[in-house]
């Protein structure tokens, strides 16, 4: 059974291979969505190539609704997004994937339910189904070459939602079993290097000494050190000094 998060059904009108089903699956699942709805598969339902494609999220094909109709397929709903590529002469208003996502978890937070209506690969959604949709997505592409695969735009959307729905950081370190350097392990690191330049003759001539020292404190301040790193600098600086030593 899908999962009972609230989300919004993908409804696929009238898709033609069942590769590209099995691959909108699958886009679905990488992104927690899980509920499948198909209008009119041209192959027939079910479908062995789109089980073959959809690789682990298959659990999603067993469970689709399968209707004849679009209206039926969003019978349920009271906010429904279409997804074209395509001026079409209707009053609607357009949104970004990012934007629409951000509207639909609005909506299903307040108890609607939503749709969002893909359309066939050849020529996309035809009027009569976009004429039943509140808003269109409309995705930031290139115009000279505007046409997504199917599953591309499945992906696309469920990213959205995605990133509306979980809160995941911009950016992290992956710290790999260690911390970071703290200022009196820099500052201990520094003098190591300090001493050493300064007893190799780096230093000169003595009157630049303090200017040349604050800026070589100055470089170690502004590298994002780790305790490891620190420890492999301190390392690699003992080693130059003992293979110097043995010549």
């Amino acid at each position: 059974m899908p999962s009972d998060t609230p989300q919004p059904a993908f409804v696929l009108v009238r898709p033609q291979m069942g590769e590209n089903i099995g691959a909108a699956a699958r886009a679905m699942l990488n992104f927690g969505l899980e509920r499948m709805r198909l209008v009119s598969p041209r192959d027939g339902w079910p479908n062995q190539k789109a089980v073959a494609m959809a690789s682990g999220a298959g659990r999603l094909l067993d469970d689709a609704v399968l209707v004849e109709r679009t209206v039926d397929a969003v019978a349920d709903c009271s906010y429904v997004f279409a997804t074209t590529a395509r001026q079409r002469d209707m009053t609607k208003p357009v949104m970004t994937p990012e934007r629409a996502m951000e509207v639909a978890r609005e909506k299903i937070a307040g108890g609607q339910k939503v749709a969002v209506l893909f359309g066939p690969e050849r020529a996309g959604l035809e009027n009569d189904d976009i004429a039943l949709a509140n808003a269109i997505i409309s995705v930031p592409v290139n115009p000279e070459f505007p046409s997504l695969n199917l599953a591309q735009c499945v992906l696309l959307t469920g990213y959205e939602w995605r990133r509306q729905t979980v809160d995941t950081a911009p950016q992290m370190t992956e710290m790999a079993g260690t911390d970071w350097a703290n200022a009196i392990e820099v500052d201990k690191l520094a003098g190591h290097y300090e001493g050493m330049l300064d007893e190799a003759g780096f230093f000169f001539p003595a009157t630049k000494a303090d200017h040349m020292k604050r800026n070589l404190r100055n470089m170690w301040s502004r590298m994002p050190l780790t305790r490891a790193d620190v420890q492999m600098l301190h390392g690699m600086l003992r080693q130059m000094v003992r293979w110097k030593d043995k010549g």
